[in-house]
């Protein structure tokens, strides 16, 4: 989305609908600084505000914000994209298959249907960048939330298999287990990702966030052609980013899947699409 010039936030009174974006941490989180602009552009009397909830408080707060009648969406990013798909009246076609949601929305009858846009988000952000997808091998490091989206977004656009680790071992079978059953012989749980027969690369953990973070992987493995994926939005450019694009790699930033993602959250919430140009 392309603005040359961001409209002023409109006035927040007693007709202001809400909406949340909900997680732990939310430093990082990108969505308002792109919706909020989106909402007054188009005249939209709404608002998107972080929400910082720790883990052990997701049911009780979503519940809470679900009964706040003038809240008509709940995004989620990490940690609670898994959890957050359960606690929905529905989930769609996607989140059934990916086990994973990020984001809530109100329906007419009061009920909460999940959706998740994370995968088709990183997808198209790729095919915008003039990067392929049909029939190369990924190499994927991290089996949760934005990683379950990612992994089975990929296979749907043709990948050819995907290699994916995660120390959360049960987490890891759970996820390989299930896209198994819609993609036989595809993706694969590994201790180690095969980057040296790799063609992407993502990093879909939230190593990065911090800058004494390690490495989610050793870019200087992979082949020269390589493409390397984060997942990380903030800050834009990651350790991991800097090495692989150091190392003469194609990279591809976080903000990207958020970016390929802000069509479909429109269509979602009933805005009309962005202006590109």
């Amino acid at each position: 989305m392309t603005n040359t010039a961001t409209p002023p936030q409109a006035a927040i009174s007693g007709t202001t609908r809400l909406y949340a974006v909900i997680g732990d941490p939310v430093e990082q989180v990108q969505s308002p600084g792109l919706l909020n602009p989106l909402f007054a552009e188009q005249g939209v009397d709404a608002v998107l505000v972080p929400v910082q909830v720790h883990p052990g408080d997701l049911e009780r707060v979503v519940h809470g914000l679900q009964r706040i009648g003038n809240l008509d969406g709940i995004f989620v990013t990490v940690p609670h994209k898994t959890h957050a798909a359960q606690l929905a009246d529905r989930q769609s076609h996607t989140v059934k298959i990916a086990g994973t949601a990020n984001v809530l929305r109100r329906e007419p009858d009061g009920s909460w249907l999940a959706e998740n846009f994370d995968g088709s988000g990183f997808v198209t952000g790729l095919a915008r960048a003039g990067h392929e997808i049909r029939g190369k091998r990924v190499a994927l490091a991290g089996a949760g939330g934005a990683g379950s989206a990612i992994a089975s977004a990929l296979l749907t656009a043709g990948a050819d298999r995907i290699a994916v680790t995660d120390p959360d071992l049960p987490k890891l079978e759970t996820l390989v287990g299930r896209l198994a059953t819609y993609w036989p012989g595809r993706i694969h749980a590994v201790a180690e990702l095969p980057l040296h027969e790799s063609d992407l690369a993502v990093n879909a953990t939230p190593l990065g966030l911090r800058s004494s973070d390690p490495l989610p992987f050793q870019p200087e493995a992979l082949p020269p052609a390589a493409v390397v994926g984060d997942i990380i939005m903030k800050p834009h450019e990651t350790p991991l980013l800097r090495q692989a694009a150091a190392l003469g790699h194609h990279v591809h930033h976080g903000i990207h899947m958020l970016n390929g993602q802000v069509e479909s959250y429109c269509a979602f919430f009933g805005l009309s699409a962005p202006r590109t140009g």
